[in-house]
């Protein structure tokens, strides 16, 4: 999601960077367990964040397997902080929040019906960052929420609450169109907005750049399809 356009970032950079709220680590195989508490994350991976509980635990879950599993919770389905890939219903996942997410577009189309697709807030961002002086910030905001459509949103999130509301900083997922905003949301729920490989690359978007998002989708969807199912996966709040 983008940034806050309601409050000043700290010094500007050149390029606007990606919002990244959630990241997936693909845990080291020779990595003890007591060595993935959330105080350890910064050691071990450079992340200053909470573990969260994001995934499912497969149906399946035995008893005896429940000690593989970080942060498990009870429930239909059961969340958990993460575990071996084989135990995590990661298709279920994706399937789910697919159907969430169409449902959402269908209320974003009532919303915004009758008015024009509208400019993305990274767009106004960069455009300030790459001359302050020139482009100020608050005049940026303005004209991100001068436009119709994002004034519609607005309106709607004002009397709405919850989860109800519509983020502006998927607009421009949301312009893509229904089958694009639920594939997007599917493999986002499981690739959250980037990934630390079990070697210890990091990927994440460039950007909150729709083709970014998309490029580093790819990127990661990839990598975890094809990752063994003994890999284990924790999800971590920043």
């Amino acid at each position: 999601m983008a940034k806050n356009p309601t409050r000043k970032v700290t010094e500007p950079a050149v390029t606007p960077t990606a919002t990244i709220r959630t990241m997936i680590v693909c845990v080291p195989g020779d990595l003890p367990r007591e060595a993935l508490t959330a105080h350890q994350l910064d050691r071990n991976f450079g992340v200053r964040g909470t573990l969260s509980p994001r995934f499912w635990a497969s149906p399946a879950l035995r008893l005896w397997q429940r000690r593989q599993m970080f942060g498990l919770r009870k429930g239909r389905p059961a969340f958990c902080v993460g575990g071996p890939a084989r135990l995590l219903d990661l298709t279920g996942m994706r399937q789910a929040v697919g159907v969430g997410a169409g449902i959402r577009h269908q209320l974003f189309s009532r919303v915004v019906h009758g008015t024009r697709n509208a400019t993305a807030w990274h767009v106004y961002e960069a455009r300030h960052l790459a001359d302050p002086q020139e482009y100020p910030w608050d005049k940026a905001v303005a004209d991100f929420h001068h436009q119709p459509r994002v004034n519609a949103i607005r309106m709607h999130n004002a009397a709405t609450y919850g989860a109800g509301q519509l983020a502006l900083g998927e607009l421009e997922m949301y312009q893509a169109g229904c089958m694009a905003y639920q594939h997007h949301s599917a493999l986002t729920a499981v690739a959250g907005d980037a990934l630390i490989t079990a070697e210890g690359a990091k990927l994440a978007p460039a950007s909150d750049a729709m083709a970014d998002r998309v490029a580093y989708l790819e990127q990661a969807h990839r990598l975890l399809a094809a990752i063994d199912a003994d890999q284990r996966l924790l999800a971590v709040t920043l």
